[in-house]
């Protein structure tokens, strides 16, 4: 005999997917427009309006006219770019806009990569828009490919810019801590027009002594990643090309993740050692 409950639990998910006036907050990954789900793209041909959010991070191929072109291609439909601006200050006229349409806002990475966007959920809840989120890769994960694993990392830090008079020096702490507990330390750097690069970063943490073992990261889950192991001062040395960049700090090791650290490895005779390390 057919369970009639099961059934209409199982059309009443359907028919949310489905229904209309809803806030789909959707992740499109790392490398570039063809790392959105299907579950994804069928979200967004469905939307009256999209939105994509431009500040937390940025596509591999970055935000300029060729990059919005290709995924208005793909979307069959413009798309709305959303700074800082708009998503902390404005964001109410997006949800207004989703009390009565379906509305796209994407996400580079992962929709909860940043807190920003869990901030917009609440907001979304308060003013009572269905909200729909479709999960894709982000760099929290996808770091995972160097082989440190991912469940002996400590608390994550961001690296503001540092300018003539404004040096802060709070994540220090947060860094410190992780080693002293022998996590790993995944560090993100701030988002402004002009990408700084990995070298400048290897100099915010310079506290961090010379010979740290670190892993450098350069357009993580792109076709051109770049991904290199060696000391903090080896790193120093190498050109990682155009961003995106993240620098993570390696704790006490287990074997096998010294293992995986070895395909990464930085030599003398190849200081500009390029690709995944993996064939």
């Amino acid at each position: 005999m057919i369970d009639v409950s099961k059934f209409n639990k199982i059309r009443a998910n359907d028919l949310f997917w489905l229904s209309t006036e809803m806030l789909y907050i959707i992740g499109l990954g790392l490398g570039d427009e063809r790392d959105i789900t299907l579950k994804g793209l069928d979200a967004v041909k469905k939307c009256e309006k999209v939105y994509i959010e431009a500040y937390t991070s940025l596509l591999s191929f970055g935000l300029s006219t060729d990059g919005l072109s290709t995924l208005e291609k793909l979307y069959g439909k413009p798309i709305i770019l959303a700074d800082r601006e708009v998503v902390e200050e404005k964001v109410d006229n997006i949800l207004s806009e989703a009390r009565g349409s379906d509305v796209a806002f994407l996400v580079v990475g992962d929709p909860f990569g940043a807190t920003t966007h869990t901030d917009l959920v609440v907001r979304a809840k308060t003013m009572r828009v269905d909200v729909k989120v479709v999960h894709n890769a982000s760099v929290m994960n996808a770091i995972g490919i160097c082989g440190l694993q991912l469940y002996r990392y400590g608390e994550t830090v961001s690296i503001p810019f540092f300018t003539e008079t404004w040096r802060p020096d709070s994540f220090y702490e947060k860094i410190e801590r992780n080693r002293n507990l022998g996590l790993h330390t995944l560090c993100l750097l701030d988002i402004r027009v002009k990408e700084p690069t990995l070298e400048s970063l290897c100099r915010s943490v310079s506290d961090v002594a010379a010979d740290t073992n670190c892993v450098g990261f350069a357009r993580l889950g792109s076709e051109d990643q770049m991904i290199v192991a060696g000391t903090m001062k080896q790193l120093r040395t190498v050109n990682f090309g155009e961003p995106l960049h993240c620098l993570v700090i390696v704790g006490k090791t287990h074997p096998v993740e010294d293992e995986m650290l070895e395909f990464y490895k930085i030599t003398t005779e190849n200081p500009e050692q390029k690709g995944n390390g993996i064939v």
